[in-house]
């Protein structure tokens, strides 16, 4: 009886264990958006779950940026439901944040405008993102790909369940791109968060993206990158010569890239990994 008892609570255990990995963080239920007389939001539903990286992908002009703003609470729908799961906490790191030469602002300072973390912790956050020696240097004078780690932390702070990431790479180099999606998904392992990327820079966001949102005002397709890139609405948008070259994209994860761009061997062994597109 005790056996049976116990195999009981461990059944338990799992079963809510497998109900948090796969909890819902957000979910858009029909929005439709309009910004005076053009609708820019038509009729869009888009989930993302715990542990899960979602790419929203799109033309200029698709609604992307109304999307997260709608998603963030910043824009209320005029159609649809927006559901949020309890407590839901969120980290945000914007596509485009003006940073001023003639403004003295620490990168400790900066990190710490509007919340408060003691220094130890951002000290051990920028180290788990590869920008360790930041601290005290002034955001004006750190590169693009280093401002982007930053503002990564920054959205880290506050513990978030949910990571919506416009435009991670904007401002950063080719080299360093792969290795900033990499620290992307460490994160969502080690806090066990859902990450929202929009991104228009296909060939990194399929190797390192769980499920693709194509956007053109409405849901065009949606799914793993390897039916998406199929899909003939993902192919009437982009083009057959992207789609096709997305099929059989691949990469050598034989190295990672440090925040000047060096390639860095991941230890004595050579890591050749093919990335195959469907998660």
């Amino acid at each position: 009886m005790q056996r049976d008892s116990t195999t009981s609570k461990q059944t338990r255990s799992q079963s809510a264990n497998t109900r948090r990995v796969h909890e819902r963080l957000i979910e858009l239920q029909g929005v439709s958006v309009r910004l005076g007389q053009r609708l820019i939001l038509d009729h869009v539903d888009l989930r993302v779950l715990r542990r899960e990286i979602v790419t929203l992908v799109g033309l200029n002009g698709s609604g992307k940026t109304t999307l997260v703003r709608t998603l963030l609470g910043l824009l209320r729908p005029q159609q649809g439901t927006v559901v949020r799961a309890p407590g839901l906490r969120i980290g945000f790191s914007p596509q485009h944040f003006h940073r001023d030469p003639t403004l003295p602002l620490t990168v400790e300072r900066f990190l710490t405008l509007g919340a408060r973390a003691p220094r130890a912790r951002l000290r051990s956050l920028l180290e788990e993102l590869g920008a360790g020696g930041l601290l005290e240097q002034q955001v004006a004078d750190i590169s693009g790909g280093e401002f982007q780690r930053v503002l990564l932390a920054r959205a880290v702070l506050p513990d978030p369940d949910l990571l919506v990431l416009d435009e991670p790479l904007a401002g950063v180099d080719v080299a360093s791109q792969s290795e900033l999606y990499r620290l992307i998904g460490d994160l969502r392992d080690r806090y066990g968060c859902g990450v929202l990327l929009v991104s228009h820079d296909l060939h990194v966001v399929m190797a390192a993206t769980d499920r693709v949102v194509c956007l053109n005002h409405h849901v065009c397709c949606s799914g793993r990158p390897r039916a998406v890139v199929q899909n003939p609405e993902f192919v009437s948008l982009f083009g057959s010569q992207v789609a096709e070259t997305l099929a059989v994209y691949s990469h050598d994860h034989d190295h990672r890239h440090d925040m000047a761009g060096e390639a860095v061997p991941l230890g004595n062994e050579v890591h050749a990994t093919k990335v195959n597109h469907d998660g």
